[in-house]
């Protein structure tokens, strides 16, 4: 099995689209073919496909590709490798663009900060917190290390995947301080350094960290903006050898794509087949923004998966209260790697948690309708201020995914918007190994005002970076939540 990643043939002529009014032709395959690696729809580190076969694909002559071919070798973004054929490379400088580790930012008050998608703490939170501390005295009379979590959390959490189509027991619930810390448990539980794992391509940047920093060799599984290339997944899979594949399934961190059932079934069978575990980061399922039926949880389709579960999206990120719902008979695997390092989260915050998810198992009525109208506001503003960059708007989700004019790289964006008082993060913090410098996104997580004075401050440092007074990053941003 080889080693290195490939992308089909067939997803590369879906990715350069037609080509029958480009003259010359190669020229137009050339910088179709420089895109899609730029903007990381074709990860770097990716064979292209042979020339004989993307000629077949594409209907044009071997002589178009070839010379399409050379044109990216030239432009650095394609290099020959003994054994591996024609890989996908960015020129010298253009790697890793943005990719800066996670890193605490303070922001003065005048600064409006895009970089984390979530919102403030809703309505009744300080009521949840007085009623958890009259039910905190019965807990105080033991050591607090709850290692599987508070039962009425565990409980509550069961019958919400029961509610939801995955009938699931307490016992099958590990609590955890947030999603990030599930991730952490379930990868010490899995994995061994230098196993591999695939990961969706663009992705949560956490995520990727967090995979690298435990050994994992990372093998990308392509999201395109409309959602996932599911022939090229199945493909991907079946190539791997990888151990687990990291997914979100529901409203996708950055494009906010779904994922429907019938594909989530074929995805499924293609993991089981290739024996490789489905870690599910269900953090933004909740953000269900226009209601109706939601596909099954990706574990309905796939036994062997392990879903990770969080209240920052849902209800407040300051609770740092998430969970693991295991296959049947698995827990046992995962507390033993919790306790090498976290013997369990906070108790009051888990019973905050309880008494919020009676009130509501997702996001309030109310806290729907505000999202929905800062969603719309700051549409409405990338209209007016921002009027060359696209996107589509996401049936949930807490974020939008805008293509950037191929003039206005969302690095430098990003960048000089700092200078505007406006945190942003660019596209390449969600690429998997390079790329993405014309996506950009924006959480739309502020009042709906405010969402309308972030697009037009985006709006002033587009227009700086086309002027040529474009802003430097300072160290340590962003923070991507």
């Amino acid at each position: 099995m080889s080693t290195v990643p490939s992308v089909s043939a067939a997803r590369t002529a879906r990715l350069v689209g037609d080509l029958g009014a480009t003259r010359p032709a190669y020229r137009g395959l050339a910088d179709a073919l420089r895109l899609a690696v730029a903007d990381g729809r074709i990860a770097v580190g990716t064979r292209l496909p042979s020339e004989r076969d993307l000629t077949t694909h594409l209907g044009v002559s071997r002589t178009t590709v070839t010379r399409a071919y050379d044109v990216l070798r030239e432009l650095g973004y394609l290099t020959s490798r003994q054994g591996s054929g024609s890989v996908a490379t960015l020129p010298d400088g253009a790697r890793r663009r943005g990719t800066g580790g996670l890193f605490p930012a303070d922001v003065a008050d005048d600064v409006l900060d895009l970089t984390c998608a979530a919102t403030r703490a809703p309505a009744g939170v300080l009521e949840a917190y007085e009623r958890a501390l009259e039910r905190l005295p019965s807990y105080l009379c033991g050591a607090g290390y709850l290692t599987y979590g508070v039962p009425e959390l565990r409980e509550a959490v069961a019958d919400r995947y029961t509610a939801r189509g995955l009938p699931t027991s307490p016992d099958d619930v590990l609590v955890t301080s947030g999603a990030v810390a599930g991730l952490a448990v379930v990868v010490r539980a899995l994995l061994r350094p230098g196993e591999r794992v695939v990961v969706e391509d663009p992705s949560y940047p956490n995520t990727l960290d967090a995979l690298r920093g435990a050994g994992a060799r990372l093998r990308g599984l392509p999201v395109d903006p409309t959602g996932w290339d599911v022939d090229e997944a199945v493909r991907a899979v079946a190539t791997a050898g990888a151990r687990a594949a990291v997914l979100i399934p529901d409203f996708h961190n950055p494009t906010g794509a779904l994922l429907d059932d019938e594909d989530r079934a074929r995805l499924g069978r293609a993991l089981a087949a290739a024996g490789t575990v489905p870690v599910v980061d269900e953090t933004i399922v909740e953000i269900d923004l226009e209601g109706g039926a939601m596909p099954l949880p990706f574990a309905a389709h796939a036994p062997t998966a392990v879903s990770i579960g969080s209240s920052s999206k849902s209800h407040w990120g300051g609770l740092r209260t998430g969970w693991v719902r295991a296959p049947r008979g698995a827990l046992r695997s995962l507390v033993e790697a919790r306790v090498t390092s976290d013997l369990g989260a906070p108790v009051l915050e888990q019973l905050v948690l309880v008494e919020l998810m009676r009130r509501s198992p997702g996001v309030t009525t109310e806290r729907r309708d505000a999202i929905v109208a800062a969603r719309d506001a700051l549409a409405a503003g990338l209209r007016e201020h921002l009027p060359e960059a696209s996107f589509r708007v996401p049936r949930g989700g807490l974020s939008l995914w805008c293509e950037l004019p191929a003039d206005l790289p969302s690095s430098s964006l990003a960048a000089t918007a700092e200078d505007e008082g406006l945190l942003v993060a660019a596209g390449p913090r969600f690429a998997l190994d390079g790329g993405l410098d014309r996506w950009l996104r924006l959480p739309h997580v502020l009042p709906p005002e405010t969402m309308g004075e972030a697009a037009a401050r985006l709006g002033r440092a587009a227009e700086r970076v086309r002027g040529g007074r474009t802003g430097r990053a300072r160290p340590g941003r962003p923070l991507v939540a």
